[in-house]
């Protein structure tokens, strides 16, 4: 316990204002991890039943579209989640400071469930997704700049904290879709969705009445807005969406090119950001060098999300259309798919954060981590390849796969977060962590993108190329160690 000597008042721990811990940690980590985790419960409840609502029938509750449509739409929405992160990083440096700007965020995602909930049609899917695509971006990318504040660089906890926080996630992503699975079976889609706001306000009610604890330093603003400056981005900002709505009402950007538009707007977010990052004055030669270390993760991690994020494509399909949910006498919704890979996180996340914690300085360094995961993931697809031809096949495989999924997640997601939070520039907190998920962001869009490759009648083909090039990256990515590791500059 940090303590003055007897008789005197405990010394002021900038980092843990309260002094109060959680497992050994600060205790916001306890509230950061509640918030997280009802945000996950209404983002992944919602996107679990999603896919099915784009693409069964209108008879069936559902809109009716293409199959090939649905799931490009549901990589492209996954992606603009992450790729707002970018809006999210500037508002939390530059703007509003990474605490209000992530309360403002849940305000933007309870809004769009509630507009999923009770907006029929298409324009209640256009508003929806757009407003919770904004907030969970602003919303992810502070959260994990909070977390960051509650441990200094250089603390050994730092991993471990992210991964239990990355528990609370997967708690609302067991909870999510299994809730409004069962919701979108009895009562219908727009009752699942409502369900999902429902969450999101247990979380926003949670926060508010814990936010003064925080860091001072997430209270401010890193680099605040000069009055040109304001002007500057509010006419780029207007210029933007009104070339996005022209390009809709002309046609050009259509769902099925949608993955692709949205492909060409995370090279340009990604590639403004890295400048950004590189090129600012405030970024000393260290935190330079930092940056460029991160450049090849930035890939190997897009790779690694491309199959990962596939549980809500080709994934999801696979699950409605090959798995039979027939278990014990009782159908389960196709939408249960999504609940199995959150049991593994929170059942081996305590594991995997002890034994961080246990190795110190004696766990692998990061690169080596990523590598890992990315082998993982691939391995993981090649396990497909055993039920090609299958009509009907047993839950049982696709659990086993999961598993091999979340031991990959474990050992590269967690750590990206750490990691982002550690080479990031001190004035440029939140923009480093708005670079990592874009590169989170282009790995979703290419789960959507990937799917129209997808059938039974390629199954082997696909499985077989992706899981082989995934694993080679994974291999190369680990010879790179050295190089990464010397451009870190002593973090590991």
């Amino acid at each position: 316990m940090n303590s003055a000597a007897a008789g005197n008042s405990p010394v002021s721990d900038p980092h843990n204002p309260t002094g109060k811990k959680f497992f050994g940690h600060p205790r916001m980590l306890a509230n950061l991890f509640s918030v997280e985790m009802w945000e996950r419960f209404s983002f992944y409840g919602m996107q679990g039943i999603m896919v099915y609502y784009l693409y069964y029938s209108v008879a069936d509750g559902g809109l009716g579209l293409p199959e090939s449509s649905a799931t490009g739409i549901i990589g492209a929405y996954g992606s603009m989640v992450y790729l707002f992160a970018i809006v999210g990083g500037f508002f939390g440096d530059r703007v509003f400071g990474p605490e209000r700007t992530l309360f403002y965020s849940a305000l933007a995602i309870m809004a769009g469930h509630i507009a999923l909930a009770l907006l029929p049609g298409v324009a209640g899917v256009i508003i929806g997704m757009v407003l919770v695509a904004i907030g969970s971006g602003g919303l992810k990318t502070n959260a994990s700049v909070l977390v960051g504040s509650l441990y200094s660089r250089t603390d050994p906890r730092r991993d471990a904290g992210f991964t239990i926080f990355y528990i609370g996630v997967n708690i609302g992503a067991l909870l999510g879709p299994l809730l409004t699975g069962f919701a979108w079976k009895t009562l219908g889609f727009h009752f699942g969705f409502g369900l999902a706001a429902i969450g999101m306000a247990f979380g926003l009610i949670q926060y508010s009445l814990t936010r003064k604890n925080l860091p001072a330093e997430v209270h401010t603003i890193s680099d605040p807005l000069q009055t040109h400056e304001k002007r500057r981005y509010s006419i780029a900002a207007i210029a933007v969406l009104g070339i996005i709505a022209l390009l809709l009402s002309l046609g050009v950007v259509t769902a099925n090119n949608l993955s692709s538009w949205v492909m060409g707007l995370i090279l340009l977010g990604a590639s403004a950001l890295a400048y950004q990052l590189l090129t600012s004055q405030q970024t000393t030669e260290t935190e330079h060098s930092r940056v460029i270390a991160f450049l090849p993760l930035w890939v190997g991690n897009a790779v690694f999300w491309a199959l990962y994020q596939q549980q809500f494509t080709v994934m999801a399909v696979y699950s409605d259309t090959r798995l039979d949910w027939n278990i014990l006498g009782f159908e389960f919704p196709p939408s249960t798919i999504n609940s199995i890979n959150p049991v593994f996180i929170i059942l081996f996340g305590t594991v995997f954060s002890t034994m961080w914690t246990k190795l110190g300085d004696r766990q692998p360094p990061t690169p080596i981590k990523f590598a890992l995961g990315i082998i993982g993931v691939g391995i993981a697809f090649l396990i497909f390849l055993t039920q090609a031809g299958n009509p009907s096949v047993n839950v049982g495989w696709i659990v086993l796969i999961l598993f091999v999924y979340s031991i990959a997640e474990l050992t590269i997601s967690p750590v990206g977060f750490s990691l982002a939070t550690k080479l990031a520039p001190e004035a440029h907190r939140s923009n480093m962590m708005a670079f990592y998920f874009t590169s989170v962001s282009m790995g979703t869009v290419l789960s959507g993108w990937l799917a129209q490759f997808y059938s039974e009648e390629t199954e082997v083909a696909y499985f077989s190329i992706l899981g082989v090039g995934t694993i080679v990256i994974g291999v190369i990515l680990w010879f790179f160690n050295g190089w990464i590791l010397q451009r870190m500059k002593g973090i590991r």
